[in-house]
């Protein structure tokens, strides 16, 4: 195998794109699409259908010096991507076009000779049609990770603000007060999601024991008068403000409505 292991070595860049390596020193023709502007007619996976390019494939994998790993496809995980040997990676940079060969070419040759990367000028960058679509695209891509970031964190920040004047263990209908949602349907809520039941004949709610273990309810026990002066003992179920926090989520990732 004539890969080299360049994953410690700064990466070649082109157009403000990282042109990044696997393990075994192939390019990833997916950073060289994004580089050329990301049209999806020029996209890898088309140009690995040409019949010139399978050809050229099978001649460096029929030849020993090469081996049958010139070109790799990785499918999800922390690096997917087309990863493909020097060669291949010039040869799909001229099927975008002969001048964006000619560009990757010489980046490669700066590359191994170890060539600083030129200061940046922002005149020169401005009249870069290239190096613009190239950025663009990076930031439309960050801007569109932080809105799915945004999306996936609006339960817990709904479940916070709702919580936030909560203040200890509550019965379940100041829960409900807090939860913003009738107290009849958060003990259905409750009841239906294995949280509280009622013994046979009983007419109080009783905790399930493993979520008053896991610390999202506790059980008040309490001994009150009755008006003939004789006393009773009566349960109550509390609320914890981690049960508190867990339900607020429940009912905003559902959307389940009162």
């Amino acid at each position: 195998m004539t890969y080299s292991n360049v994953a410690n070595k700064s990466l070649p860049v082109i157009a403000g794109v990282d042109i990044n390596t696997d393990e075994e020193g192939r390019f990833n023709l997916n950073a060289l699409h994004k580089a050329s502007g990301g049209r999806d007619a020029k996209r890898p996976k088309a140009w690995l259908a040409t019949k010139q390019a399978q050809e050229l494939i099978e001649e460096l994998r029929q030849n020993p010096a090469f081996g049958e790993d010139v070109i790799k496809v990785t499918k999800g995980g922390i690096a997917p991507g087309t990863f493909a040997h020097e060669l291949l990676a010039v040869e799909y940079a001229g099927w975008i076009s002969a001048s964006y060969r000619l560009q990757v070419n010489q980046t490669f040759l700066d590359f191994k000779a170890g060539k600083l990367q030129k200061a940046f000028d922002p005149m020169a960058a401005l009249n870069d049609a290239e190096f613009l679509r190239g950025t663009l695209l990076t930031y439309s891509e960050k801007v569109i990770a932080l809105e799915h970031k945004v999306e996936e964190m609006q339960p817990d920040v709904d479940a916070l603000e709702r919580i936030a004047k909560a203040d200890g263990s509550m019965c379940i209908t100041n829960a409900a007060k807090h939860l913003q949602v009738q107290p009849k349907f958060l003990f259905k809520v409750l009841s239906e999601s294995h949280w509280i039941y009622k013994r046979a004949g009983g007419r109080s709610w009783i905790a399930y024991q493993d979520k008053i273990q896991s610390g999202v309810l506790e059980h008040k026990v309490t001994t009150v008068e009755r008006s003939d002066g004789s006393e009773k003992v009566v349960e109550q179920v509390l609320v914890t403000a981690k049960g508190l926090a867990k339900l607020s989520k429940m009912i905003v990732i559902s959307g389940i409505a009162a």
